[in-house]
């Protein structure tokens, strides 16, 4: 690590912590208190060197007594206090930036998510703002009373004999010219450690919200050999540091002892001759620890601010990363109109074109299926529609007025979604109907939707009704049974456009009947995207989009591509066949 990237880390440190707004009065008092702490373990050695020269059983009297105990107890009190005190800006700062990066990672684009997994973003959510808070409660206090003490003792040092203290100190420098280049090192390995607790915490993640997928996969030998690898990786960094930590202990501590043998024969010597007292040469020595323990702490300090250095940096990575553009701020006012794609073209990063300068119109309240192969680009089309990706060229119209040109949350307000996976969130049936409305919904709408989608027919049965559980990602319900909760979450939403991945061909018979049902009736009088699986989807359609490899090859109603489209032919034979 460089030296100029010190400084860097230290600015870009301070700066997270200030974007908190930390509670500066807390902070003056607890540093206020911490001062009010070494100021009075800073007099005590004096204390000591008067009692020591001067010591009778005459002097033992009650005030000086009540003195020493009283600075004994309010060191006590108040260094209790700002231990607390520092503890909770700790939490402070920590909930800020967390509430920072939450709001963040809530308004960031699909790609970023696209690019990182999950587990990772949860690992520097939780352990790398700890790692910040944990240098702020536990090692910030101890690092400024350290330096003070220091300082302090110093002073008081060169006052007391001169000689003494410059003979002190020409093991300080030997002892930073170790201490500094393992803190670096240290920095180092705590970066490549927390980057592999993200790795790690990812691969949990993945593993156990997937884990019906692996006992019927028989995965979990394979799995427990991809965790075992992380476990191995994060005790390989683990021993990196208690390396480091295991020489910085002892290397203190040889300098102390070192220290104490020079101090007591220069110091013995000295007050053999006259020229020191022994008061003085106790004081000396209990100011040699004030200076010897502190620097102990401030070497941990450092080595703990590599650490949170590395995780600031991991936490500001997110909070530049550029948010989801959300362009325009119209409110969309007149959905009946055209919706029209020109010349559209889009490519995720670093790989082939998916949509190729595709134009055709959407005409509203009338149906347009999108059909063709997979991999044609059909999802990454819907994606457009909803803004997750923008164009890199073309425009998607409403009208004359491009998409973009909307806020987000009013263009997203008039689409209704139903997927293939239909997602479904960790809570009640009723949860997931009203999931994203502001508004209150009363349970008189909720049973009017249900009835719609035709979903009251399970939710009746059911012992809480719409006060079940769903369990995570919804694996207490059926596919059937989840399409039809996102079909009621649609009814209640009521969009004027609704786009349909109609994914009905892995329900049952009775399941797809219904659904389908529930379907039509959600479609009437709306503007309709669809990308049709299903036969009777797409011979209804008003028009039929055929996209291949990104490219519309066929353009018209059912008999029209039927007629002209070899491709459209085979793939509705092929669906007639299936339903024959």
């Amino acid at each position: 690590m460089n030296e100029k990237k010190q400084p860097k880390n230290w600015r870009k440190f301070i700066q997270l912590i200030r974007s908190t707004k930390p509670p500066k009065l807390l902070m003056g008092v607890a540093m206020l208190l911490t001062l009010g702490t070494t100021a009075v373990s800073l007099m005590v050695p004096l204390f000591t060197k008067n009692l020591v020269n001067d010591f009778t059983l005459d002097s033992l009297n009650a005030l000086t007594i009540t003195i020493l105990v009283g600075a004994i107890l309010l060191q006590a009190i108040s260094g209790g206090l700002s231990i607390y005190l520092l503890n909770r800006i700790g939490q402070t700062v920590v909930a800020g930036i967390r509430d920072q990066l939450w709001k963040k990672l809530l308004v960031l684009p699909i790609n970023y998510f696209d690019e990182h997994p999950s587990g990772e973003t949860v690992s520097k959510m939780t352990n790398d703002t700890t790692i910040v808070k944990t240098l702020i409660s536990d090692h910030l206090a101890s690092f400024i009373a350290g330096i003070i003490s220091i300082i302090g003792s110093i002073i008081v040092l060169f006052i007391l004999d001169w000689r003494m203290t410059t003979a002190m100190f020409i093991a300080i420098p030997l002892a930073a010219a170790i201490l500094v280049p393992l803190g670096m090192k240290m920095f180092k390995i705590s970066k490549a450690m927390q980057a592999e607790t993200g790795t790690f915490t990812a691969l949990l993640t993945q593993v156990l919200s997937e884990i019906r997928l692996v006992k019927s996969s028989n995965s979990e030998k394979i799995e427990y050999n991809n965790g075992k690898k992380g476990i191995h990786n994060l005790w390989i960094y683990g021993l990196k540091e208690a390396k480091i930590n295991s020489l910085v202990g002892p290397i203190m501590n040889l300098v102390m002892m070192v220290l104490l043998v020079v101090l007591l024969g220069y110091g013995g010597m000295r007050v053999s001759t006259g020229a020191l007292s022994a008061g003085a040469l106790v004081a000396f020595i209990m100011y040699l620890f004030q200076i010897i323990m502190p620097m102990a702490q401030i070497a941990e300090f450092f080595t703990q601010f590599q650490k949170a250095s590395g995780a600031t940096e991991r936490i500001i990575e997110i909070l530049e990363t550029e948010e989801e553009e959300v362009d325009g701020t119209k409110e969309v006012e007149h959905m009946d109109q055209t919706i029209h794609i020109k010349d559209v073209a889009f490519s995720y990063p670093d790989k082939e074109p998916v949509i190729k300068n595709i134009s055709f119109d959407v005409e509203p309240g009338k149906v347009t299926a999108i059909v063709g192969p997979s991999g044609s680009g059909k999802t990454t089309l819907f994606s457009l529609f909803e803004r997750f990706y923008i164009p890199q060229s073309g425009e998607i119209t409403l009208g004359s007025t491009n998409i973009q040109d909307y806020s987000l949350l009013s263009w997203r307000t008039q689409i209704g979604y139903v997927s293939q996976e239909s997602p479904i969130i960790a809570g009640t049936i009723r949860d997931n109907i009203t999931y994203g409305l502001e508004r209150t919904v009363t349970d008189d709408e909720i049973e009017e939707v249900i009835k719609m989608a035709y979903a009251d027919q399970f939710i009746h049965r059911l012992e809480k009704g719409i006060h079940t559980e769903v369990g995570e990602r919804g694996m207490k319900l059926s596919g059937g049974q989840r399409q039809r909760l996102a079909i009621a979450r649609a009814f209640l939403r009521n969009p004027k456009i609704l786009m349909l991945d109609e994914a009905t061909s892995s329900l049952d018979s009775k399941s797809e009947q219904v659904v389908q049902q529930a379907l039509a009736d959600l479609m009437q009088g709306r503007t309709t995207i669809v990308i049709a699986h299903r036969l009777s989807t797409i011979i209804d359609s008003d028009q039929i989009i055929f996209l291949e490899h990104g490219e519309i090859t066929g353009f018209g109603k059912h008999d029209e591509l039927y007629a002209s489209h070899s491709l459209y032919k085979e793939f509705t034979d092929q669906q007639l066949h299936k339903h024959m």
